[in-house]
C-alpha cells in the first residue's frame, strides 16, 4: 500500500469529468490548463498528483500548488484534457477548471459542514460523558438491567453522530482504500466503527465496559484539528485569489485611431497602447510614451517618496500614477508582469516548505502499517492462544486505541497552541503551523527598510515658522504628493489656496492671501540649490524669502535598541530595501547595520536571500510590502507588520504589532517552545514503549487505554503549559 492523504470529499463534491476543453488556452505553441484541484493537503499528494500528469503523452510541465490547490499543466501534442482531468480524478481527488469563486464558495461550504459536524460530536460528547459519569459513580451498586439501560441510551445517541460526524474520515478512508492507498483517516475510521461495535455487543451481552464515550471525544477532538485547517486554509486562499485580483483589473486600452476602451489585464498584449489615468495602479509593465506625472513605486520598490515620470521610463506593474495622464507601450502580458513574477516567487515557497509536510508523511507511512500490524498480531496470537473472539477483539481494539499517537500528535500541536496565546497576548499572530521551529533555527534576519525599520511615510523636519508653514500648507491641500501631504498633515486642517493647479514632477503655484506662491522643486521656485533632491520642497511668495521644507522617513523608536539586540545575540543582520542609496545608508549607519543593499528589485531580494541559503544560513526575513512578498515566502522563516499588505500577510508566518521590540520575544519564546517539544516527542516515544507490550499482552481493557491515551495528552499539555512561566531569555 502508499500511504498518503485523503481527498476527503462529500459525495456532492464527487470528481467533477465535465469536458475542460474550453479552458484551454495557447501559449508559445503550447496547450496550457489551469484546475483546481481538491483534497490534496500534503507533500504525498503533491508528487503523486505531479507524477501521474507527467507519464501522460506530450505532458511538458504540471505544478501543483497546495496552499491554493492550482495545478497548472502545459503540454502539446494531441493529449485532450479530460485525459488530464480523469487522471487526477482516478487517484481520488476532486478536480475541475479553475473557478475562483467557486473555489472559494467550495471551501466556505467545508468549513461549514466541518463546524456543524463538530456541534453535533460535541453536543453527543457532553450526553454521553454525563451517562458515563452516572455509570462509574455506581459501580458496585448499580444493577445490571439499569447499566445496560444507560449504555444503551449512550449507543442510541453515539450512532447518528459517529455517522453523521464521522463520514468526514470514512469517505475520506473509503476514497483511497478503493484505489489501492491508505491514509490517517484509515485507522481512524476503524477505531471508531470497531469501538462502537464492540460497545454495541458489550451492551447486548450485558458487559460491565462500553466504549460510546471514547468513541464520540476522540471524533470531536479529531473535527477540531480538521476545522481549524480548514480555517486556515481557506484564509490563505483568499490571499492568493487577492493577488491574482491585482493582477487581473480592467485597463484602458488605445485602439488605431485613438479611441479608448475598456478590457480585462488579461487580454493585453505586448505592444498594446495604455492609457494611464491619475489615480490609477498599473497592472501590466508599461514603457511611457507621452507625458509627465508623478508616480508612487512603493508597492514595487518600497520607496516612500514619490518619483518623476517622464517618456521613455519603464514603469513596473503595481506603480501608481499620481497626478497627470500618461500614455504608454504595454511591454509585456499580465502574465509576464511584476506583479505576476511575485506569485511564481510565492508559489515556490509554498513548494518549498512543502519539506515539513514530507517529515509528516513519512511519520504518517511508519505509523499506519505499525497500528495495524500491532493489533491485528494481538487479536491472532490471542485467537491462536485459545482466548474467545469477542475477548481477542477487545484486546485488539485495546491495542489499536492506546497505539493513537495522541501525545505524539499533541507534542508538537499543544506547545504550538500555547506559545502562540503567549505571542497573541503580546500582539503577536503566528499564521504557520511550524512557523516556531524554523523562527528557532534562524541565524540570519534581512530587514526591509521601508515601512519596517522606518515608518514608511516622509514627515516634516527642522524648524518651520508657523506663518510659512500654514502658507505652504494651503497650496499643499490641493496635491496628492507624498511630501505635499506631509506638509499638511504638519499643518492640520485650513483653506486651500485659489487657481491652485499643479505641474507634474516641478510642483504648485496658486494665490495664497492675495499673492501668487510657489511649491516645489528648487527650479520651481528659481532657487539655486546646487542638487536635485526628492526629500524636500521650497516655497516662495512674492516679496518674500524662500523656505525650505525637508522630509524624513524616521527610524522606528525600537529599531536601534532591537537590532543591537539581535546582534548581541550572535544573529547576522542586513538591510536590503529598494529604496534609495542614500536613504538606505543613512538608516544603516543610524542603527549601526554594517551590510546593505538599496534599489533592490523583488527578484534582487530573492537572489540575495537564496546567496545566503546556498552559504548555509537560515534566514528569517521581515518585510512590508508586495516587493518583499517572494522573499517572505522562500525565506526559511518571515514576519510581517500589522501594517503590511494582504499578501505579504499571506506569505509571512507571523504578524506582529507594537513595533520591533516584538522580534527579539517572538525569537526567544521560538527556542523555548523547540526545547519544549523535544521533551513532549521523548515522552511519547516513552509512553508508547510502555504502552504497547501492556495492551498486547491483554493487561489493558479499550477503558484503561483510553484512560492511558488520554493521561499521556494531559501529561504533554501540562509540560507545554510550562511555556507561559518562562522568561525571554533574548
Amino acid at each position: 500500500m502508499v500511504t498518503g492523504c485523503p481527498s476527503g470529499l462529500a459525495p456532492s463534491e464527487a470528481p467533477s469529468l465535465s469536458d475542460p476543453s474550453a479552458f484551454v488556452r495557447r501559449v508559445d505553441g503550447q496547450n496550457r490548463l489551469s484546475l483546481t484541484v481538491r483534497g490534496a493537503k500534503c507533500g504525498a499528494c503533491i508528487n503523486r498528483i505531479e507524477s501521474a500528469v507527467k507519464t501522460l503523452p506530450g505532458m511538458e510541465s504540471a505544478r501543483l500548488n497546495l496552499s491554493t490547490g492550482d495545478l497548472e499543466v502545459g503540454w502539446r501534442g494531441s493529449l485532450k484534457a479530460p485525459t488530464i482531468v480523469t487522471a487526477v480524478a482516478e487517484l481520488g481527488y476532486g478536480v475541475s477548471p479553475r473557478d475562483q469563486d467557486q473555489g472559494a464558495s467550495d471551501e466556505q461550504r467545508e468549513e461549514r459542514s466541518l463546524l456543524i459536524a463538530l456541534g453535533v460530536a460535541g453536543f453527543a460528547m457532553a450526553n454521553i460523558m454525563l451517562l458515563s459519569v452516572s455509570i462509574w459513580a455506581g459501580v458496585g451498586e448499580m444493577g445490571e438491567t439499569t447499566r445496560t439501560m444507560l449504555h444503551g441510551l449512550s449507543g442510541v445517541i453515539a450512532l447518528p453522530a459517529i455517522i453523521f460526524s464521522g463520514r468526514v474520515f470514512f469517505v475520506s478512508a473509503w476514497n483511497v482504500l478503493k484505489r489501492g492507498h491508505a491514509n490517517m483517516d484509515v485507522p481512524i475510521s476503524l477505531a471508531l466503527v470497531i469501538a462502537f461495535c464492540v460497545s454495541v455487543s458489550e451492551t447486548l451481552r450485558g458487559g460491565a465496559d462500553a466504549y460510546f464515550d471514547a468513541s464520540v471525544m476522540l471524533l470531536f477532538f479529531l473535527l477540531i484539528g480538521r476545522f481549524l485547517e480548514a480555517r486556515v486554509r481557506r484564509k490563505a486562499h483568499a490571499s492568493a485569489r487577492d493577488l491574482a485580483a491585482m493582477a487581473h483589473r480592467t485597463v484602458m486600452r488605445l485602439g488605431p485611431n485613438g479611441k479608448a476602451s475598456s478590457v480585462r489585464a488579461s487580454e493585453i498584449s505586448p505592444g498594446d497602447q495604455i492609457l494611464l489615468a491619475p489615480g490609477e495602479r498599473a497592472v501590466v509593465d508599461i514603457q511611457i510614451d507621452r507625458g509627465i506625472s508623478d508616480i508612487d513605486e512603493s508597492l514595487v520598490t518600497g520607496e516612500s517618496l514619490a518619483r518623476r515620470a517622464i517618456p521613455g521610463m519603464h514603469l513596473l506593474a503595481g506603480t501608481v500614477n499620481l497626478s497627470q495622464p500618461l500614455t504608454g507601450t504595454a511591454l509585456a502580458a499580465a502574465s509576464d508582469s511584476l506583479l505576476a513574477d511575485i506569485a511564481r516567487m510565492l508559489e515556490a515557497g509554498e513548494q518549498r516548505r512543502s519539506t515539513y509536510r514530507r517529515i509528516a508523511d513519512r511519520a504518517v507511512s511508519l505509523y499506519v502499517p505499525f497500528v495495524h500490524t500491532s493489533a491485528l498480531l494481538a487479536f491472532i496470537g490471542w485467537l491462536l492462544a485459545g482466548m474467545g473472539v469477542n475477548e481477542a477483539l477487545l484486546i485488539g481494539v485495546s491495542t489499536l486505541i492506546i497505539t493513537c499517537p495522541c501525545a505524539l500528535a499533541l507534542a508538537a500541536p499543544v506547545t504550538q497552541v500555547v506559545a502562540a496565546g503567549r505571542l497573541f497576548r503580546s500582539g503577536t499572530f503566528l499564521k504557520s503551523g511550524d512557523a516556531l521551529e524554523r523562527i528557532a533555527q534562524c541565524d540570519y534576519i534581512i530587514f526591509d527598510k521601508t515601512g519596517t525599520l522606518t515608518l514608511g511615510t516622509p514627515k516634516l523636519s527642522g524648524q518651520i515658522s508657523p506663518e510659512a508653514l500654514q502658507a505652504a500648507a494651503e497650496l499643499a491641500r490641493a496635491s496628492r504628493h507624498p511630501l505635499s501631504r506631509a506638509i499638511v498633515e504638519a499643518a492640520g486642517a485650513g483653506p486651500v489656496a485659489s487657481d491652485a493647479r499643479e505641474f507634474a514632477g516641478l510642483g504648485l503655484e496658486g494665490i495664497v492671501h492675495g499673492a501668487p506662491a510657489r511649491l516645489g522643486s528648487a527650479e520651481w521656485v528659481s532657487v539655486d540649490s546646487g542638487q536635485s533632491d526628492r526629500s524636500s520642497l521650497w516655497f516662495s511668495q512674492a516679496g518674500k524669502t524662500p523656505v525650505h521644507f525637508q522630509f524624513q522617513d524616521h527610524v522606528l523608536n525600537d529599531a536601534a535598541t532591537t537590532i543591537g539586540r539581535l546582534q548581541k545575540a550572535g544573529y547576522g543582520v542586513e538591510i536590503v530595501s529598494g529604496d534609495r542609496s542614500e536613504t538606505v545608508e543613512s538608516v544603516a549607519q543610524t542603527l549601526k547595520v554594517d551590510h546593505w543593499s538599496a534599489a533592490a528589485s523583488p527578484r534582487d531580494k530573492v537572489n540575495r536571500l537564496e546567496e545566503l541559503q546556498a552559504q548555509g544560513h537560515k534566514v528569517l526575513m521581515v518585510g512590508d510590502g508586495l516587493n518583499d512578498a517572494g522573499a517572505l515566502a522562500l525565506a526559511h522563516a518571515s514576519l510581517a507588520p500589522g501594517g503590511a499588505m494582504d499578501v505579504s500577510q499571506s506569505a509571512s508566518d507571523a504578524i506582529y504589532s507594537g513595533g520591533l521590540a516584538a522580534l527579539p520575544r517572538l525569537i526567544s519564546v521560538a527556542k523555548q517552545a523547540r526545547s519544549v517539544m523535544i521533551e513532549n516527542f521523548a515522552f511519547a516515544a516513552a509512553y508508547n514503549v510502555i504502552a504497547v507490550p501492556i495492551a498486547i499482552t491483554g493487561h489493558a481493557t479499550p477503558l484503561v487505554a483510553a484512560v492511558a491515551m488520554s493521561a499521556s495528552s494531559i501529561l504533554v499539555s501540562l509540560n507545554a503549559l510550562r511555556l507561559n512561566a518562562m522568561r525571554e531569555t533574548l
